[in-house]
């Protein structure tokens, strides 16, 4: 611990916070390169009946890769150490790129099609699948280093929860620039709808280029291991992770959290457009509106250093389920848009809480945190499930309510360590 707080970590907290901007501003740009492939893979006309499922199911095999490679993450920091990970996590990010890259080549240069239960699905379909999914690799891989790393570098005047918004304020303004930087820079101005997928290709190509040129930055800068926080290589640790009872919750927490922020700004604009009048004139603008807040909430949660990650929890998790609440009974969304503000530090929170503590299972705690993440693309199918059960998503709103109310329990209770682990 001593070794901790004498090493000057102010340098890599900087660098983190960078890798934290690119991580949004890169994951946002390929999700903006992904309309115009996913437009031609699924506007044909025999594919109608399941355009919503192919579309789910892209969506679907990003956020799989986060239950499934965490622990890969995890696993490579002790081997590899915190700057040899993200080295290799960026890798496997520009080889998920480059599998986007080849999808829309195919589509343009082959276009075959194969016959699955009478539907012809376009072969750069599944291909567009495998590089949605190792990109996903690549970004899970990335937050199991920067995450517990924002946390534990001591860094003079500031928190761990402080920095980990800090950084997170970071990854809001990538995504922020991202479509614009996009729109006006890469297309020209060029409407999204009339972008072709052979004009993807190069910016794709590109696009892969620049992470392995970060990639080979990365490799030039000093990320040293934090003492406490990884095991060594072939140590064999007394414990299983998930005897820690506010990490196992923390999990949870995640999968809830992460849950009802896509599901909010997701479906805020179904929601509005079915309350017709002013609420659907102004639906894509409460989604905008919604994010915005999430960057606004992030740079004010930068400035509270001595308010506690707990405290922080309490209030957003009470705050969030009365919003919601009040927004369902009220049958008015711009209250949903509110919400933003107080999902935006919830993540820092949790992750905070639920890896205090962990000493050298720090780096696995992480990477089991990343199993949560799946929650956001499972809480917003069971959201659009239950919209199609009801007619509508006003009584769905119950759901999200209900979800919160798991994150007050967490702040409560669920995050204090139990006497086993004392």
């Amino acid at each position: 611990m001593d070794t901790n707080k004498q090493q000057n970590y102010l340098a890599p907290f900087i660098t983190m916070v960078i890798l934290f901007f690119f991580v949004g501003f890169l994951t946002c740009i390929n999700q903006q390169f992904q309309g115009p492939i996913k437009k031609v893979f699924l506007d044909d006309p025999s594919l109608q009946n399941i355009k919503f499922t192919l579309g789910t199911i892209i969506i679907f095999s990003w956020f799989l890769a986060y239950p499934l490679t965490g622990n890969t993450g995890a696993n490579w920091v002790t081997k590899y150490g915190y700057k040899g990970t993200m080295i290799r996590a960026l890798g496997v990010l520009a080889v998920g790129l480059g599998i986007f890259t080849f999808s829309a080549w195919y589509e343009v240069n082959v276009s075959s099609r194969v016959d699955i239960a009478g539907y012809n699905i376009p072969v750069a379909y599944f291909i567009f699948i495998l590089g949605s999914y190792v990109a996903g690799a690549g970004v899970t891989i990335m937050q199991v280093v920067i995450n517990p790393y924002l946390v534990n570098c001591a860094v003079k005047g500031t928190s761990g929860v402080q920095r980990q918004n800090m950084g997170g304020s970071a990854n809001s303004i990538g995504t922020t620039i991202a479509p614009l930087f996009l729109t006006y820079v890469v297309f020209g101005g060029m409407a999204s709808e009339d972008i072709t997928i052979n004009q993807v290709i190069l910016p794709f190509a590109v696009l892969t280029a620049v992470i392995l040129v970060v990639s080979f930055v990365v490799s030039k800068l000093k990320l040293p291991t934090i003492p406490n926080t990884v095991s060594e290589v072939g140590e064999k640790l007394p414990k299983s992770i998930w005897s820690f009872r506010h990490l196992t919750l923390g999990v949870v927490a995640i999968f809830f959290y992460v849950g009802v922020e896509v599901s909010v700004g997701t479906y805020v604009v179904d929601y509005a457009k079915s309350l017709d009048g002013s609420f659907a004139a102004n639906a894509a603008l409460m989604a905008s509106l919604y994010w915005g807040a999430m960057l606004v909430g992030r740079l004010v949660g930068s400035s509270l250093s001595k308010v506690s990650a707990r405290t922080q929890l309490v209030f957003t998790s009470v705050a969030a389920a009365v919003l919601c609440l009040a927004a369902t009974l009220m049958q008015n969304p711009w209250i949903l848009v509110a919400m933003g503000l107080v999902h935006s530090i919830m993540w820092s929170a949790i992750f905070t809480l639920a890896i205090d503590g962990l000493g050298k299972y720090t780096s696995k705690g992480s990477g089991a945190l990343m199993i949560g993440v799946l929650g956001g693309g499972i809480i917003p199918l069971v959201q659009s499930m239950m919209a199609d059960y009801f007619g509508g998503f006003h009584i769905t709103w119950y759901f999200i309510v209900a979800c919160e109310c798991y994150l007050i329990f967490y702040a409560l209770a669920g995050s204090r360590h139990s006497s086993s682990e004392e």
